[in-house]
């Protein structure tokens, strides 16, 4: 398994080792020790799978408190993927993380607790599945808007399909600190 940091500490994207030939693939798409090796040491406890039309972004989506790590891939389809750092006092607090996820790259992103998450489907439809650290918690559930200039995340679409709630999410300067994760610095 290749391991490729991404800007935000804590943030990573998993590449498995894939074995094809003619017949089709196999990869491993979890192994504790392995994942425990490149930093997530989160036990999973929901898994989740979602299909979405192209052109529908998901997003961004946080729970707090009871926070959610989140592994993601994708089982059919493209879709770029987002995590936003929300932690209140981070170095990178309000600082993003895209990155490209399909059925062909195989590739795997964590999330961790503390960080948004949202993405937006590229393909004629998307699979996606998620991992969780925390079970879905309705009253802990929250979000921030996905044009939020003030993050200028670079979607590589303009006028996705929204649910009427990422549309009426908040901007990260209005959510109140009581609402966002705390940084905590590692010891």
């Amino acid at each position: 398994m290749k391991i490729i940091e991404t800007s935000l500490p804590g943030a990573i994207v998993l590449e498995p080792q894939v074995f094809g030939d003619a017949r089709g693939f196999f990869y491993e798409s979890y192994n504790k020790a392995k994942f425990h090796e490149a930093g997530i040491r989160s036990e999973f406890v929901q898994s989740n799978v979602s299909r979405s039309a192209k052109g529908v972004l998901r997003g961004l989506h946080y729970q707090w408190p009871n926070p959610q790590g989140k592994l993601v891939s994708v089982l059919e389809g493209e879709v770029f993927d987002v995590a936003l750092d929300i932690r209140h006092g981070s170095p990178s607090f309000g600082q993003w993380a895209g990155v490209m996820l399909s059925a062909d790259n195989h590739r795997h992103f964590w999330i961790p607790e503390g960080f948004a998450h949202g993405f937006c489907v590229l393909s004629e439809f998307a699979t996606f599945t998620y991992q969780c650290s925390a079970l879905y918690d309705p009253k802990a559930d929250a979000g921030v808007r996905w044009d939020d200039a003030a993050i200028g995340i670079d979607w590589p679409l303009s006028s996705p399909l929204l649910s009427d709630k990422d549309n009426k999410a908040p901007l990260l300067k209005d959510i109140s600190l009581e609402r966002l994760p705390v940084w905590v610095p590692a010891s």
